[in-house]
């Protein structure tokens, strides 16, 4: 009971990270207007694999290694962000570039693994979400837990993470925000990649700071 407790609070705090916009937010709202609400949802799939991956990460002492080793955490930090600047030049470079949706919303529906491993690679670009996975974890878990605690635990952010993200993808793949998108498109990939592109300058940045 006590460890159902702990799980409850873990999940609450994470929950209130997940909405908060950013890459992953922009990159799946991204891939839900411009592409089939298929991909997208492969897409919040990624997100949620990564948020797993930062979890156990988190779990297994990752934050203690960054915190003991300053330039490791600048250049993953560095290198995260500079993989957002890349994303950000694609979605603004294709600004110009036609696009034309088949009913039912989307591009063609295929490829959903490859949109799985782009929302995997945009969730993980950001060690600084490791920070945040380890602080919560630090401030709700137990001195020690058992295994399949830690399993739930992992299987919850899965489930947070692309809960989240899978509504992002269906809220912005419907008809209204695609046939929007395909009106303003050059404006909306020109937002998105300067966003995309200003958050991993951000990221890169803030490596330099102590």
């Amino acid at each position: 009971m006590q460890e159902l407790a702990v799980l409850a609070s873990i999940v609450a705090a994470l929950s209130v990270g997940v909405i908060s916009p950013g890459p992953s937010f922009v990159m799946v709202a991204r891939v839900a207007v411009a592409s089939s609400r298929i991909r997208a949802l492969a897409t919040a799939l990624g997100m949620g694999a990564g948020g797993a991956l930062f979890g156990a990460a988190a779990l297994l002492g990752l934050q203690s290694v960054l915190l003991a080793v300053p330039a490791l955490y600048a250049v993953l930090k560095v290198l995260g962000g500079l993989y957002l600047c890349y994303l950000g030049f694609l979605i603004f470079r294709s600004a110009r570039q036609p696009l034309a949706l088949v009913a039912g919303g989307g591009e063609d529906g295929s490829r959903p693994l490859r949109a799985f491993w782009l929302g995997f690679s945009t969730q993980v670009s950001n060690p600084k979400t490791s920070i945040v996975y380890a602080s919560v974890f630090a401030a709700f878990l137990p001195s020690s837990f058992s295994v399949a605690f830690a399993a739930a635990l992992l299987a919850a952010v899965f489930v947070v993470e692309s809960a989240w993200y899978a509504l992002v993808a269906i809220l912005f793949s419907s008809a209204g925000p695609q046939r929007a998108y395909l009106s303003y498109k050059s404006w909306v990939d020109r937002a998105a990649g300067a966003v995309m592109f200003g958050l991993g300058l951000k990221l890169v940045t803030s490596a330099a700071k102590p």
